[in-house]
């Protein structure tokens, strides 16, 4: 990918005109001369090098005044349709309630990378988007200050008016609009930056989310939600086993069916296959009944492939197997082994975490039509560029011949960012006569054929001095890498996932080791909400409060002096392949941050209060996506096993904040969801099948499960300063804070998630 990115404004883009009713101008982000020399550099780049080339932000002014702010990525319920174009119209001293927020379609040439994952969306965009919109208010008050003849230092925006100091005249922006539409962009030099104390709705929480009024009414469309006329619905038997192949297929019972119209095969690609469909077989008809019915009917042989013996069981044992023995050395700091030998104590734990499928509750669905040479499709993208590069390449196309509509996600989670479902749409409506068609996938298809988080054993050894001090540790973590969607059978994790709070653990030990044994795939495996974050964390977590334990200390306490003093780690010093899409010097790992939400954590919850029997706090700190999170778990638990989670406490340091109720909104959802994987989560596999088939096996946190209050504790921030994610951070401390709670409230310490009924033995 080319990582270079523009310094400024560079020129300017005539989105049109409406001859009656006003004049609509954007403004976009294109590479200029230059551009690469200050791409390092946050206060004129804006955001972090290794991003996208072309980050285009559009806002456009109609004669009436409305202002229309392009959103470009997709809206899963993080709050980007709200917090993207809030930071644009504060920038522009738009009045909010005429502001109306536009949603992009998938187009990487017009705005640049779409891919809504890796908590990337605010920090990446939020210096771009500002800039966009004080170069549109520089270039309205420059309109003004014409159209009076004044000096344009006389000249400024406020709320939605243009006004004149001196004389008190004021214009509204759509009377200006079309003028300001000829003026050269402001160089990024000569921007003026609202200073932070001038916001008006960044950071203040007062903005409503966008789209709240039609979710809770029912009015929003979701991409299970789409009509189109002539509609018809399709599902598909898809390869239980990855790698699967379709030996032979009879439909003669499906077109019985009433309302089937067409049986059609759908050709699988040789793995890997990166976000391509699986082999399969869809019915297509008048309704999903006819379809689901339609499909019941087929008769299918299946091969198993390579895979087809695949089974979870067998494979723990192997993973732990590899886990035992040394691997790729990651890092290496001192000398362990000499450590070890002159520990006082030697404490070792292994940890599994299996797999975990996204589960969004909308499941997979896409609306295609195919005629007159062009490929229009409707759904929840959340790479709907990546839609468009797939579709057009599937069907032989241009890609400016296929146009993608992203429509609300009903969850997403890293799921949806796989647009194989969006093939299978596009490949089905080629076959139906110009008619549209939507695929849909069931609850059992999606746990049946997710791309799933990987399974991991993760094992641990630390040496204590007399005094309980930590003066070796090693950490083997083994596991399948998302590498396998991409080549065939790689066997250690990437660069990014050592990134993911192993290769960077920042704990003072002055010898350490890490260490990634081999492991295949033999599954789909994608991201997941946190990815690599959850398995490492809950590890390095656990084993600390087991640290703790053994050497008799507090370990709120423990813990902070792990993480030891103070201080900015490189993380190039940490992990020779670095690669984690982002400047490091921009995201230096600040261990003070991380000991702030420790602490702030531990203080909320009232830590070293006294419990009565069977109550428990347990504490977890992490480092993820470039924000610091912490989370004290308090848990109840009663002689028959049977566990309440009266409060969490979560204190969390993003830097600056854009929408503090969002903040808020993503951390809750973090920590339902954390406990969720924690509590219920898993995917096993036998034969090569995916083993559970709807919510009754694959268990999301019930209502009676989940905390009985939550309380979020948000860490003021600079501006000015490069800021942290947060719809991902929130997930990893949670699970290894619950198990350390247990632990306290139970002497059982949980090694093996989920945890289920081990409370019990």
């Amino acid at each position: 990918m080319n990582t270079s990115i523009s310094s400024g404004l560079t020129r300017r883009s005539l989105l049109g005109a409406a001859a009656a009713s006003g004049f609509v101008f954007g403004l976009g982000w294109h590479p200029g001369a230059g551009a690469q020399g200050e791409a390092k550099k946050y206060g004129a780049a804006g955001m972090p090098n290794g991003v996208v080339e072309d980050p285009s932000v559009f806002v456009a002014i109609a004669a009436d005044g409305i202002v229309t702010i392009t959103c470009h990525r997709a809206e899963m319920g993080q709050g980007v349709r709200t917090g993207v174009p809030m930071i644009l119209a504060d920038e522009l001293e738009a009045d909010w309630a005429r502001v109306r927020v536009a949603q992009a379609t998938g187009d990487e040439a017009r705005y640049g990378n779409q891919d809504t994952d890796g908590s990337r969306t605010t920090r990446h965009f939020f210096m771009p988007m500002r800039r966009c919109g004080a170069a549109a208010r520089q270039m309205l008050e420059q309109a003004a200050a014409a159209r009076w003849s004044v000096p344009v230092s006389e000249v400024s925006a406020r709320n939605h008016q243009l006004v004149h100091a001196p004389s008190g005249r004021t214009l509204g922006f759509g009377e200006v609009a079309a003028d300001a539409a000829k003026l050269p962009v402001p160089a990024t030099a000569d921007l003026r930056l609202k200073k932070p104390a001038d916001f008006r709705y960044i950071g203040t929480g007062k903005v409503p989310i966008v789209d709240g009024f039609d979710i809770t009414t029912g009015r929003a469309q979701f991409g299970i939600d789409v009509l189109q006329p002539g509609l018809l619905f399709a599902v598909v038997a898809r390869s239980p086993a990855y790698g699967g192949s379709l030996r032979s297929f009879d439909a003669a019972d499906a077109m019985k069916v009433p309302g089937v119209v067409k049986v059609v095969e759908i050709k699988g690609s040789p793995i890997p296959a990166t976000f391509q469909p699986l082999p399969g077989v869809a019915v297509i008809a008048t309704s999903t009944w006819a379809a689901m019915q339609g499909r019941k009917a087929l008769k299918l042989d299946w091969d198993g492939g390579p895979n087809g013996g695949y089974d979870s069981a067998a494979y723990r044992a192997a993973l732990e197997k590899a886990a035992a023995a040394p691997g790729k050395v990651i890092r290496n700091a001192g000398d362990v082994d000499a450590g070890m030998k002159s520990a006082a104590k030697v404490v070792k734990a292994s940890y599994y975490i299996p797999h975990l499928a996204q589960a969004p509750m909308e499941p997979p669905s896409a609306t295609a039509r195919v005629a007159d040479g062009r490929c229009e499709l409707w759904g929840p993208f959340q790479s709907p560029q990546a839609v468009r590069s797939d579709v057009a390449k599937r069907l032989g196309l241009d890609a400016k011949q296929v146009t993608v509509n992203v429509t609300l996600l009903g969850g997403g989670f890293g799921r949806k960012s796989k647009g194989d479902f969006a093939t299978e749409a596009a490949l089905l409506a080629s076959q139906t006569e110009g008619k549209p068609v939507k695929v849909v996938w069931t609850r059992e298809d999606d746990l049946h054929h997710s791309f799933y988080h990987t399974v991991s054993v993760e094992h641990l050894e630390a040496g204590l001095d007399k005094d309980g001090k930590p003066v070796a540790w090693l950490h083997r973590s083994v596991g399948p890498t998302l590498l396998a969607l991409f080549m065939p059978d790689p066997k250690l994790e990437s660069p990014i996932e050592l990134g993911m709070g192993l290769a960077n653990v920042p704990f003072a030990v002055p010898n350490l080791r890490l260490e990634n044994p081999e492991a295949a795939a033999h599954t789909r495996v994608g991201w997941y909400r946190a990815v690599s974050n959850i398995p490492h964390a809950f590890a390095i977590q656990s084993f600390v409060d087991e640290l703790a334990v053994a050497a008799g200390r507090d370990p709120k306490d423990f813990l902070l002096e792990l993480i030891g003093p103070a201080r900015q780690i490189d993380p190039r010093d940490v992990n020779d392949t670095w690669n984690h899409g982002e400047d490091p010097t921009l995201y230096p790992i600040d261990t003070g941050r991380l000991r702030r939400v420790a602490s702030l954590a531990a203080q909320e919850a009232g830590w070293g209060r006294t419990l009565e029997k069977g109550r428990g706090l347990g504490i977890a700190a992490h480092y993820s996506f470039t924000t610091y999170v912490a989370a004290v778990v308090e848990v109840q638990v009663n002689d028959k096993g049977d566990l309440v989670i009266p409060r969490v406490d979560i204190a969390v340091d993003c830097g600056g904040i854009v929408n503090p109720e969002r903040v808020r909104a993503q951390m809750e959802g973090a920590c339902v969801m954390g406990l969720g994987n924690a509590l219920g989560g898993e995917i096993t596999f036998k034969d090569g099948r995916a083993q559970q088939d709807n919510f009754h096996q694959y268990e999301v946190l019930r209502m009676n499960a989940a905390p009985r209050e939550i309380r979020v504790h948000l860490l003021p921030g600079s501006y000015d300063a490069p800021l942290g994610g947060v719809g991902e951070p929130g997930v990893p401390p949670i699970a290894p804070a619950l198990c350390n709670a247990i632990h306290a409230a139970t002497g059982k310490r949980i090694r093996s998630l989920p945890i289920r009924e081990q409370i019990r033995t």
